[in-house]
């Protein structure tokens, strides 16, 4: 049997490994982000699989930050086939699809969250991004990355490439208790700290903008009293560079 509390213990322990080792990268990072913001730019954010919830975690979010542009093919989703999301996923090439969709602009960040970070598509959308100018900031699992071979043709992984990796703490892989009777594991973690990490980046910006006594543009609650009014103005704004809010 799996004790009642072992799972809350090990999530908390995850939490508290991030704040301990990951804040100044935390911080590193959103002070790029905010620069770009501040310049007119936008935060890019991609993933596959599940942690494209950490992607949609960071758009169109009450608390959120509203220059944020979510790449979600959905092809590297669950909900279309979850079997051949994975394939999909690792096919040299399908980067380049999604890539050229994108309105990028020189120097912005891109934001790309994947856990094994071993996979040809989210390596390549980084290599990708490099190429064009973007800024690379990665969330992944060192420990877990360096256990593995990439399988991408570089034989790069995710965080080889990034300019800012945030490693999420996870040590072996995503389900964090192991079932002894059965050699299984349960309790998957890195949809957990992924999305605390990106809320944490959130916060990050903030408080550059902060900082320097700028006001930030943060959605509202649409249903709070003057939300719809306050989120218009930068939906307008940022319409042409953000796919998804029409």
């Amino acid at each position: 049997m799996i004790d009642d509390n072992r799972f809350n213990v090990l999530v908390t322990n995850l939490l508290n490994e991030i704040e301990k080792t990951q804040n100044e990268v935390i911080k590193e990072a959103g002070k790029v982000i905010s620069e770009a913001i501040e310049n007119g730019g936008v935060l890019h954010a991609f993933s596959t699989g599940h942690s494209h919830m950490v992607v949609e975690e960071m758009f169109y979010r009450a608390g959120g930050l509203m220059p944020v542009n979510p790449i979600l093919d959905p092809a590297l989703m669950l909900h279309e086939g979850a079997f051949k999301s994975t394939k999909i996923e690792r096919l040299s090439g399908y980067a380049s699809v999604i890539f050229e969709s994108v309105k990028f602009q020189k120097g912005e960040p891109i934001l790309i969250i994947s856990n094994s970070g071993i996979n040809p598509v989210p390596v390549e959308m980084a290599l990708l991004s490099k190429q064009n100018g973007q800024r690379v900031i990665a969330i992944t699992s060192v420990t877990l990355s360096r256990s593995l071979q990439s399988r991408h043709d570089s034989g790069k992984k995710l965080m080889d490439i990034a300019d800012y990796v945030i490693d999420n703490c996870i040590k072996d892989g995503d389900a964090s208790i192991e079932i002894e009777e059965y050699g299984q594991r349960v309790g998957a973690v890195s949809s957990i700290v992924g999305i605390y990490i990106a809320q944490k980046l959130v916060i990050s910006v903030v408080n550059e903008f902060l900082k320097k006594g700028k006001k930030p543009p943060i959605f509202m609650s649409a249903n709070v009293p003057g939300g719809d009014e306050h989120n218009a103005y930068y939906i307008n704004k940022y319409s042409e560079r953000i796919r998804g809010l029409y």
